[in-house]
């Protein structure tokens, strides 16, 4: 018997950290809200995991453990490009190989299910080293395609053409755009203008989803493993999230008026009177408490034994480090965090702005 027809939704996007995820949560989610089959497959994943035996791509693993899918891991990850696999590709070719091993995993995971959300690697050319980039993977698998964009106007609508020209060479159809992280106070003109300029193209645009600084917001443990560094003290309130930092080179004074919920503050460990002013403040501040995230002590240096006492009875997460404050503030300033398994505050918020700013009814009647 024949396969049955099934609605296969390649999610592109005009670079790596556009959106994809979010995307892909959002969709998912909303398709099994609606009490539609659907299944999940990364035919091409970069940034993995290491699970059992097996390398999986990082949001394929995310994927099956929010939603509880088959689990069927190495289905939903079939070819994975780690650190020098594309060089070793190149001095030997087999393109096949790959073919087979995402065609294999595809026709597996779709059987029983109405919908396929496949998702891409960055944008609609990245892969073609391996002679499979995400264009070709479409094409491959016959799936439309969906472009995730960064906000903007000129440039979003420039670098949605370039990729749409991938996927038009290559015979799939993209059935339209959405459009992320959208500053609030621009939201009304891009989404007025991006209509327009899409329509103008004869591109639908899906969705326009505003910024949402929680999505980009690390824990303190994600911080200290990314960046290397070492706890001192506070380590049960390590899953406090960062949403703003702090340079703490200024006089207490000034200082003050930067320090609010959610803060990580960067200061030398030996500025004695800006890390008392923060440990105060994550007690009391005009009456209320301001929970600070976090306190980072740079370049190797440390107050005297009753200033780590009194960090310690804080409770607030320490972390130290040899390293100076501008460079920690650097690191910080290009740390991305992708979505894990347990930030269920990212996952539930990924799945309310996609059901609020994407027109889900769209992509279904696009088939």
């Amino acid at each position: 018997m024949p396969d049955t027809p099934v609605k296969s939704i390649f999610i592109s996007s005009i670079h790596q950290n556009a959106g994809k995820t979010t995307m892909c949560l959002g969709l998912f989610k909303a398709l099994k809200s609606r009490r539609i089959k659907t299944s999940f497959i990364k035919p091409v994943g970069q940034e993995v995991v290491n699970v059992g035996k097996v390398n999986i791509d990082k949001d394929s693993y995310l994927i099956g453990e929010v939603f509880k899918t088959s689990r069927e891991y190495a289905k939903m990850s079939p070819v994975t490009i780690g650190r020098g696999a594309t060089e070793k590709y190149i001095f030997n070719p087999n393109d096949e190989k790959v073919k087979k091993k995402i065609l294999d995993s595809y026709h597996y995971l779709k059987k029983g299910h109405s919908v396929m959300v496949v998702e891409g690697t960055g944008h609609a050319g990245v892969g073609s080293v391996i002679d499979h980039s995400n264009a070709d993977v479409a094409a491959l698998l016959g799936t439309k395609a969906i472009i995730v964009s960064e906000g903007g106007i000129g440039k979003a609508i420039d670098e949605i053409m370039l990729n749409k020209a991938l996927f038009d060479l290559r015979g799939v159809e993209v059935i339209g755009v959405v459009i992320n992280k959208v500053r609030h106070d621009k939201y009304a003109r891009i989404k007025k203008s991006l209509k327009r300029g899409l329509k103008n193209k004869g591109i639908k645009l899906l969705g326009v989803i505003p910024v949402q600084p929680l999505l980009s917001s690390p824990t303190i443990e994600q911080v200290m493993r990314r960046l290397g560094l070492t706890i001192l003290c506070g380590k049960k309130a390590i899953s406090r999230r960062v949403t703003n930092t702090i340079v703490a080179a200024m006089e207490p004074h000034n200082m003050i008026h930067y320090l609010t919920g959610g803060t990580l503050v960067l200061t030398s460990g030996d500025r004695v009177d800006n890390i008392l002013l923060a440990v105060s403040s994550h007690l009391v501040k005009g009456g209320e408490s301001v929970h600070i995230s976090g306190i980072i002590l740079t370049g190797g240096l440390m107050p005297n034994r009753k200033i780590i006492d009194l960090l310690k009875k804080s409770e607030i997460p320490i972390l130290v480090t040899d390293l100076d404050t501008y460079t920690v503030a650097a690191q910080l300033e290009n740390l991305i965090c992708k979505i894990q398994k347990k930030d269920k505050d990212k996952i539930a918020e990924a799945a309310r702005l996609v059901k609020q700013y994407v027109d889900i009814d769209a992509i279904l009647n696009a088939f």
